[in-house]
């Protein structure tokens, strides 16, 4: 892979995670974008999606890190709960931002990062690296 695709993968992942966030406000009641034209509800999920991704950026790896014996205790499902935290903080900054995205609670959050999780990894089957470099670099 080369540099220069570097900001389309980055861009593809955003797009991804914007799609899985409006699956999850389609499906989850709790999670709510409370935008009202259809621009300005994809500018806040593109948005949100950069926020999430931010987040999980920064604060997923100290979590993995510091809860690292709980995670072998609980086989990995303590991850199911640490990524409804990390939506739920999304939720959180996107609401001091004054963006129309808003999770109710810990539930609707929980339930969400489980469909943006399985969304977004199912279109990522479809979209992935296809097309970004040469086989050589993959």
């Amino acid at each position: 892979m080369s540099v220069r695709d570097e900001p389309l993968k980055a861009l593809i992942r955003v797009l991804v995670t914007a799609v899985a966030l409006f699956v999850a406000t389609a499906v989850d009641s709790g999670i709510q974008l409370r935008a009202g034209t259809t621009l300005s509800k994809v500018v806040t999920l593109i948005v949100v999606a950069l926020i999430f991704g931010i987040v999980n950026a920064v604060l997923k790896p100290i979590a993995k890190t510091l809860g690292c014996l709980f995670y072998v205790l609980t086989l990995g499902l303590i991850g199911l709960v640490v990524n409804g935290l990390l939506l739920w903080l999304t939720s959180w900054v996107a609401g001091k931002l004054s963006l129309p995205f808003h999770i109710t609670g810990f539930w609707a959050a929980f339930w969400g990062a489980i469909i943006v999780g399985v969304v977004g990894w199912l279109l990522n089957m479809f979209v992935g690296d296809h097309g970004l470099g040469s086989k050589a670099d993959r």
